[in-house]
Parts: C-alpha cells; sequence; structure tokens
C-alpha cells in the first residue's frame, strides 16, 4: 500500500539522479520504482527470479517506446518480453540498488522474505566487481514496516541498506555495518548460476570451500570400472564455446563431483559426451552441472537421447 507514491521519492535523491544504471528487484511494490527508472532513460537490471536462469535482466524498451510501453516494460510480463540475460561476464556496473523488505530499521538494518536472495544478488555483484563499496542501497516500504530490529538478528551476508522511502518519509540512514563480500555457496543447490561463479573465483585463487565439505575427491576412472556393468548411461554436453579446452571441462567436472568414467570430447562439434556407470549416477551428474557456464556459454546439460550398452 502506497508502494507507487513512496517510489516517486527517488526522483528527488541526488544518488538517483547521478545514477547510470539502477538494479531493482522484480516484486511487485518495486514496480513504479522500475517504471520510473527507464521513464528517466536509465539502464534497468532485474534479477531474474530466484535466480534459476542467471542473474540479471537487463529491461530494453522498444526505441520511442510511450509510457504506457514503459509502464508494461515494468511488470513482470514486460520484463519476460523486453529483456535480454546479462551474464557474469558481462560487464555490467551497477550505481544504485533498490530492494524489498519486510521490516527495516531507520539504523539501516534489514530484513527480507528469509530467503537469502536480495543478499545473495548483492553479494554476486560484488564478486562480478558491478558493485563498491560506497554504491548506495534504497528499500521502498510502507511507515509500518519501520520497527527497531534488534542487531543480533543480523549476520555477516545481511544486507543493510542506505536509504528509506516510506509514503511520508525519506530516510538517511547513515548505517555504517558493512555489506556482504563474500558469497553463500550453500545455496548451491538453489541457484544453479551460483556454481559457475563458484568456479571462477576458485580459477581465481580465491577460498570457496563449503562449510561441510570433505576432500573426496575420488574419482573412478579406471577401465576396470567399465567392465560388466552393460548400463553405462551418457550424458550429452552441448553449447561448448570454442575457446574452451578439455582440460577446463575436466577441471570443472572434477569441481562439480562429476567425473565421468570416459569422456568423449567432440570440440569441433561444440559437444562432448560422458559415460558413467548407472543411469543415477549420470542423473546426479546433469543436476550438479545445471547451470554451469564455460567461456561465456551456459552449457546444455542432459542425458544422451540415444544410449548405447
Amino acid at each position: 500500500q502506497g508502494a507507487s507514491h513512496a517510489a516517486t521519492r527517488l526522483l528527488v535523491l541526488q544518488e538517483f539522479k547521478a545514477a547510470n544504471t539502477v538494479k531493482i528487484n522484480p516484486d511487485a511494490p518495486q514496480k513504479n520504482a522500475r517504471f520510473l527508472t527507464l521513464e528517466a532513460r536509465k539502464t534497468l537490471l532485474v534479477p531474474t527470479p530466484r535466480l534459476r536462469t542467471g542473474l540479471f535482466n537487463k529491461i530494453v524498451p522498444p526505441s520511442g517506446a510511450t509510457k504506457e510501453i514503459l509502464r508494461i516494460c515494468a511488470t513482470s510480463q514486460g520484463i519476460k518480453e523486453y529483456s535480454v540475460p546479462v551474464g557474469l561476464d558481462g560487464k555490467a556496473r551497477v550505481d544504485l540498488v533498490v530492494v524489498g523488505s519486510v521490516a527495516v530499521s531507520e539504523k539501516g538494518w534489514r530484513i527480507g522474505k528469509g530467503e537469502g536472495y536480495a543478499d545473495m544478488e548483492y553479494a554476486m555483484m560484488v564478486s562480478m566487481g558491478a558493485v563498491q563499496a560506497d554504491t548506495p542501497v534504497i528499500t521502498i516500504v510502507h511507515d509500518c514496516q519501520v520497527v527497531d530490529i534488534a542487531e543480533e538478528l543480523l549476520e555477516d551476508h545481511d544486507l543493510t541498506v542506505d536509504y528509506i522511502l516510506t509514503p511520508t518519509r525519506t530516510i538517511k540512514t547513515n548505517c555504517k555495518r558493512a555489506k556482504p563480500q563474500g558469497i553463500l555457496y550453500e545455496m548451491l543447490e538453489k541457484i544453479p548460476i551460483l556454481k559457475s561463479l563458484r568456479y571462477r573465483e576458485k580459477q581465481a585463487g580465491k577460498d570457496v570451500t563449503l562449510q561441510d565439505e570433505h576432500s573426496d575427491l575420488a574419482s573412478a576412472n579406471t577401465p576396470a570400472a567399465l567392465e560388466g556393468s552393460g548400463m553405462i548411461t551418457t550424458v550429452y554436453v552441448g553449447n561448448i564455446p570454442p575457446s574452451v579446452r578439455v582440460s577446463e571441462l575436466k577441471c570443472a567436472l572434477r569441481e562439480f563431483r562429476a567425473t565421468p568414467l570416459r569422456l568423449n570430447w567432440q570440440g569441433v562439434q561444440h559437444r562432448a559426451f560422458l559415460d558413467y556407470k548407472d543411469k543415477a549416477t549420470a542423473e546426479s551428474a546433469v543436476s550438479s552441472l545445471k547451470g554451469l557456464s564455460l567461456g561465456g556459454n551456459t552449457l546444455r546439460v542432459e542425458l544422451a537421447k540415444n544410449q548405447r550398452n
């Protein structure tokens, strides 16, 4: 209630006026914030819902778009119809971040819906170099959502906010608490794109060990393991860019605990086939590799259509 009016407070904020690229979450209460951003001819980035297929969509209105078209672009349907994906390798530079909140305190401490997506999106932007320590974060809420929050409820990965916009007030929080710097890789199974980001960070020499991870990376690569099972199941990996070498794929397979018994590399055809000892192991590998990106492409991973014994 009052979200549309509260969003108009963006227009008088110097940080909004100065911003070229604004990231706003896709929820309905931020719809007018998205419209005002498009109307101001700024670049609008919207996270993909639940980060299932990537990180951002960049909204691209048709040339000469009317206000009515821009309003459609700001809706969830418009985001589907008028957007292009921005991958991890996109050189996005975000000048302003707008998030929703369930509750927020005047000190800038924020509580979301409890699933961690806003915190995760911010941490991923840090990892990509898209935001800096001084990039302003704004939340748009109703006055009744501005409450006292005990500091002990906050954890290191929780995102804080610099401005709170309500239907009646603009609150500058002057929050000094550091924003998230690292990524909670424990959400790997919920967010496939995190696997690619974790792989990239590991390649760059960062420590991305999970809290409960053990070094049981034994792989069955012996010819003996192929003997007599008769139930070998093959996984197809497609959309491999020409720049990717077989060694990079092997490294990624080890990383995601998906080392096959045998790898048939067909780089010229941009594909590879992976043999696993049985269907369950192959399906587990497909699940693990879902969303993996190499060389800027999200790989296509599925059980091969033609299985041979």
